[in-house]
């Protein structure tokens, strides 16, 4: 398919090659996760240093127009504003995976699907058998029940050089469904008032958008214009305003038929895969590694406010959840579908390799911290504890899965070596050297 003019980019054209390579490095899963890590480290150590009170001043800075109600927090524009940008990619991401992706199969997405149901079901059940009688706590059983999809995958591509592609199918699947249902109960559970005056017209610049795209206009001068208004009048009603972004994703046409309607063979990528590469780059670099440098920012006061969080039954709660609710649930429920029913676990993959997964599920950053945000705005002290069992259990999470992978990726490179050096023996086959 032929690229699009540079004229209609959403972003600059990138016309150096210095420009064209830092964002083809920007796309990369590893790349996109090392800058999230870092400025969550950088908030995190800045509030804990003798210079917080410029942290916070920094976090507490407020701008935006007050006239439309957005005379707002950095730390809440990156929370409702670039995280909504960041979904946005993730609504052209489950899109992508219904109409041309393994979600379109049901025989080949069940045990996925249902891993993730399950890696949401074990780690909610957890948080609220640490947290009953806890007060309030309760509302945060979401916390540790969904999975980073692109801190996920940046681990799996550390360690994964012999793997089977149907490991990084089987996470990508797990996580995508994760989202879903990450922002079906940020939709339901942590909208605390509805206003309907507002919900209803968002739908008036959605449906414009999506009659946009639907024709291929790709023109930032009429797309942000109708992205905005529709984030803007979600954000006024209420609900969350990544829900917008998804929302927006989904109207985006996936595949571009160039002959045959009905015939799969003549379609071509449409412009979701059009606009994620050109967003990727901004989600990666900006949006998201402001929100970590924002969220992670707690201040722990010391070894004995560490240990005071640590000891904590909400921080317990998501740490427990995260590495072995996700771990467990994941696994509980894919084995038990595999034996029950006629779903099968791809032939390439083990039980082994299926538990890896299940701990790369427990990596829950940049969901998580949002739904700890919103359970818990209106209490401090939680939310820092939120803060800190989210790290710890993500990091814990991410140890143990690359440990197990690190074993299976050694196991099959020697499986690979092995075929090779049977195949490649002066050039005889490995039958005959078998006779011989």
């Amino acid at each position: 398919m032929s690229s699009p003019p540079p004229r209609l980019s959403l972003f600059a054209r990138g016309s150096w090659p210095e420009t064209r390579r830092i964002t083809a490095v920007l796309r990369t899963e590893t790349a996109g996760d090392a800058l999230l890590i870092i400025a969550a480290a950088i908030g995190l150590i800045w509030a804990n240093t003798p210079w917080s009170s410029a942290y916070e001043a920094l976090r507490d800075f407020q701008l935006g127009p007050t006239g439309l109600h957005l005379n707002l927090s950095l730390e809440t524009w990156a929370a409702d504003g670039l995280l909504a940008v960041f979904f946005f990619v993730v609504g052209l991401e489950l899109k992508r995976e219904f109409v041309a992706g393994d979600l379109r199969d049901p025989r080949r997405a069940a045990l996925p699907v249902v891993a993730a149901v399950g890696g949401m079901v074990g780690p909610a059940l957890i948080f609220l058998a640490f947290n009953l009688g806890n007060g309030d706590a309760a509302k945060g059983w979401a916390i540790p029940t969904a999975t980073d999809i692109a801190f996920a995958l940046a681990v799996l591509a550390v360690v994964s050089s012999h793997l089977p592609t149907a490991l990084r199918t089987f996470l990508l699947t797990l996580a995508v469904v994760d989202d879903l249902l990450a922002v079906t109960v940020i939709a339901i559970f942590y909208t605390d008032e509805l206003h309907l005056p507002y919900l209803g017209p968002a739908v008036l610049p959605l449906a414009a958008f999506a009659l946009a795209v639907q024709r291929r206009i790709r023109s930032p001068w009429l797309l942000i214009p109708l992205a905005s208004a529709t984030w803007w009048l979600v954000h006024e009603s209420g609900v969350h305003a990544t829900v917008a972004g998804v929302l927006l994703g989904f109207t985006v046409p996936v595949l571009t038929t160039r002959s045959g309607a009905g015939d799969p063979s003549t379609q071509d990528p449409g412009l979701a895969e059009w606009f994620e590469h050109r967003i990727r780059p901004f989600t990666a670099s900006f949006a998201v590694p402001v929100f970590a440098f924002f969220a992670a920012g707690v201040t722990i006061g010391g070894l004995d406010g560490m240990v005071d969080s640590l000891t904590d039954r909400v921080t317990l709660g998501i740490i427990v959840g995260l590495v072995a609710g996700k771990a467990f649930g994941i696994l509980f429920t894919t084995f038990v579908t595999a034996k029950l029913t006629r779903a099968e676990l791809d032939s390439d993959l083990s039980w082994i390799d299926v538990t890896g997964v299940a701990l790369l599920g427990g990596i829950g950053f940049t969901v998580s911290l949002l739904i700890g945000e919103l359970a818990f705005a209106d209490q401090p002290r939680w939310e820092d504890h939120v803060r800190i069992g989210v790290l710890v259990g993500t990091l814990t999470a991410a140890l143990l899965a690359a440990i197990v992978l690190r074993i299976r990726n050694r196991a099959y490179r020697r499986i690979a070596e092995e075929e090779t050096r049977d195949d490649d023996n002066d050039g005889i086959p490995d039958i005959y050297q078998q006779g011989a």
